[in-house]
């Protein structure tokens, strides 16, 4: 686990170094858990892994109201003082959040995201868990 938790670290750092204006980068369950992490605070990645548990759920909420739809939140995009931030499902059970600064070209970002949850989507998942524990 250590190995592949290694691999996807190099693998955010790549998204962070080709867009420069990214602060940090977090991949988190669906419960709120950090799983990956690239740049800023590990404290900070922890309390936005936890946000982004209830911010898909109400984004998935909401998606269910749209006629036509499958209920599933893609991609969550939202523009502050000072920056932006994105959350997107990126496989099983899992997401990918980036925190950029208001420099940061909004597009890139988010294709940049895309391809990232396209190439390695498959290693971005997070089993449900049963009593605390992962089930496998």
């Amino acid at each position: 686990m250590i190995q592949q938790r290694a691999n996807l670290d190099w693998i955010l750092k790549d998204l962070a170094t080709g867009v420069p204006q990214i602060h940090q980068i977090v991949v988190l369950s669906a419960d709120g858990l950090r799983i990956a992490r690239h740049g800023g605070d590990p404290d900070v990645a922890d309390r936005l892994a936890a946000a982004c548990a209830g911010l898909q759920s109400l984004a998935s909420a909401v998606a269910a109201e749209i006629p036509d739809s499958d209920g599933r939140m893609r991609m969550v995009v939202i523009e502050v003082d000072g920056g932006f931030f994105y959350l997107m499902a990126a496989g099983a059970g899992a997401y990918l959040a980036v925190l950029a600064d208001e420099t940061v070209d909004a597009g890139m970002v988010g294709a940049r995201m895309r391809d990232l949850v396209v190439r390695i989507g498959a290693h971005l998942t997070s089993p449900p868990r049963q009593d605390g524990q992962r089930t496998v």
